[in-house]
């Protein structure tokens, strides 16, 4: 039987981490994603985990019903924050933050609109959670601009600013050192992925 004949709505995440080379680490956080002490939530599930040793940076793809998925992913990054220190972290693909994106996409029977949510939803937990947190934000979460990844990137000096106190965030804290941005971003992944909805990018130095 389907998920739509079963009910579920379903959406993925596909959780960026600057973690690759202690696979120890990069397992604590997909399994933080499933549930806590031993309790593995019914409707969430780890789909895969890819890790590049060279880039130094690890995708968790996570699939959950929509109302679950939130939380997963912030038990994941929440476990990614304690975990990863970027004042050591070294590998030759450009990060900013311990979780650096945050890709989420409908899958069966939910829109972009909810996505959205969710995605907003969690960039306010974040915040709540972890301080010293700084979110920029783009897309479908950047109300009511709805900046591209792309724009962002550029007004923020993603790949070339060294000077981030200046930066003003969009949640959370003036950064110190590094910065992250979240919202959405108009692509495809692969050939079996739909067209990418929503991406979350937060990241926090440890000082």
């Amino acid at each position: 039987m389907s998920s739509s004949g079963l009910g579920l709505r379903l959406a993925a995440c596909l959780l960026n981490i600057s973690e690759a080379r202690r696979k120890h680490i990069v397992e604590k956080i997909a399994n933080a994603a499933l549930g806590k002490n031993g309790q593995k939530h019914p409707e969430v599930s780890v789909l895969n985990i890819f890790s590049d040793q060279d880039y130094n940076r690890s995708v968790i793809t996570i699939a959950a019903s929509i109302d679950a998925l939130g939380n997963s992913v912030l038990a994941a990054c929440l476990e990614a924050f304690q975990s990863i220190d970027m004042q050591v972290q070294e590998g030759i693909h450009p990060c900013l933050g311990a979780v650096d994106l945050i890709p989420i996409y409908p899958l069966t029977d939910v829109g972009v609109e909810e996505c959205g949510a969710v995605a907003r939803s969690l960039a306010e937990n974040l915040v709540l959670h972890v301080p010293g947190c700084s979110v920029f934000l783009f897309g479908e979460a950047d109300l009511p601009e709805k900046r591209t990844l792309v724009q962002r990137r550029k007004q923020l000096g993603w790949f070339t600013r060294r000077d981030f106190s200046a930066l003003e965030p969009d949640l959370g804290a003036a950064p110190a050192r590094r910065c992250g941005l979240t919202g959405r971003w108009n692509g495809v992944v692969g050939h079996d992925f739909k067209k990418l909805c929503l991406s979350f990018l937060e990241f926090k130095w440890k000082v």
